[in-house]
């Protein structure tokens, strides 16, 4: 789905929405209140947001695990699978799944470590640990209440913010942000922060600092007509990387969040690219989902993600590491 464009702003239909969001609030509290959250024999790092919709998880899970890789940690990713078939939990072979069966986000994460895929986090986290994770790095899953989080990350996209400071249905909210910040370790704020959310989050939480920014390999583009297609949470914010990069953008759209491509759209958008002499180009997360005959015919611009911080990744894996310890299993 696209986020309606009503929950950027409040006005009478958030407003009329809002007793709706009320019990929403009300009923991921109390489920959260009843649950008993079960701890497992490895650290569990919980990489989650306040809203729905795109805020940067998936690229700051990639750089954790990264950086855990390099630490010698071993760390293995859960993910629900979002939009996939699997109901798990099912390690992830890229070489054999397809978007269609886990989803676009656990391709991704599969490419840096063994991820897993399953409805119930903690029967995946199980799975994991008996593969030999040393480490489990969740994304998403700030709201799921099933495992015990030794370190808990808030990612908050500075140029969105919250919107409208609603909760679903009113607007994109999860839950309350007092509520789910007091659950927080560190809020990541990613690029800037134009909402002045930062300073507010500070009082219940560190916040650490980073940015989006494209690879040296697609900077290739820079100069170059592209028509830029994505189905993100948040398409606008791939079409202003497009603009920042320098691209000559002849072309835009957008699709809903996780959206399956058929051939024949990418046919329309690969003439419709050429009519304009342009290069089709999409996400990394999109790419995973074009029909695998469709791939070599769209261009991806890849994104990394820079921490203001350049020690932030060992920091918060050596923090979560030393929370375990320190806690006894069971």
């Amino acid at each position: 789905m696209r986020a309606p464009e009503f929950w950027r702003a409040d006005g009478v239909a958030a407003r009329a929405l809002t007793p709706l969001a009320w019990a929403y609030a009300a009923g991921g509290d109390m489920r959260r209140r009843l649950a008993r959250p079960r701890m497992v024999a490895a650290p569990v790092i919980c990489v989650g947001n306040l809203v729905a919709g795109g805020a940067g998880k998936t690229p700051v899970a990639l750089s954790l695990g990264a950086a855990a890789v390099e630490l010698g940690h071993n760390p293995h990713f859960l993910t629900r699978g979002y939009g996939g078939r699997i109901t798990g939990p099912q390690r992830i072979d890229p070489a054999r799944h397809t978007a269609a069966d886990a989803g676009d986000e656990p391709l991704l994460l599969a490419a840096v470590a063994p991820t897993w895929v399953a409805q119930d986090r903690a029967a995946a986290a199980d799975a994991a640990v008996a593969a030999g994770a040393a480490l489990l790095i969740m994304d998403d899953g700030h709201q799921n209440p099933s495992l015990r989080k030794d370190l808990s990350l808030v990612v908050i996209d500075g140029d969105y913010g919250l919107g409208n400071g609603r909760v679903m249905p009113a607007g994109p909210l999860r839950e309350p942000p007092a509520d789910g910040l007091a659950r927080a370790d560190v809020v990541v704020m990613i690029g800037e922060d134009r909402h002045g959310i930062a300073a507010n989050a500070a009082r219940w939480v560190p916040v650490m600092r980073a940015r989006l920014s494209p690879t040296e390999w697609s900077k290739r583009f820079t100069g170059e007509a592209v028509l830029g297609f994505a189905g993100i949470g948040r398409p606008e914010k791939f079409f202003a990387t497009l603009r920042a990069l320098g691209c000559r953008v002849v072309g835009e759209q957008a699709f809903a969040d996780h959206h399956p491509y058929t051939a024949d759209e990418i046919m329309r958008l690969v003439e419709r690219a050429a009519t304009r002499g342009a290069t089709p180009v999409t996400t990394a997360k999109d790419h995973v989902r074009l029909p695998p005959e469709a791939r070599a015919m769209i261009e991806v611009i890849e994104v990394t993600l820079d921490w203001a911080d350049a020690d932030a990744p060992a920091q918060l894996i050596e923090r979560a590491v030393k929370r375990r310890r320190a806690r006894p299993h069971g």
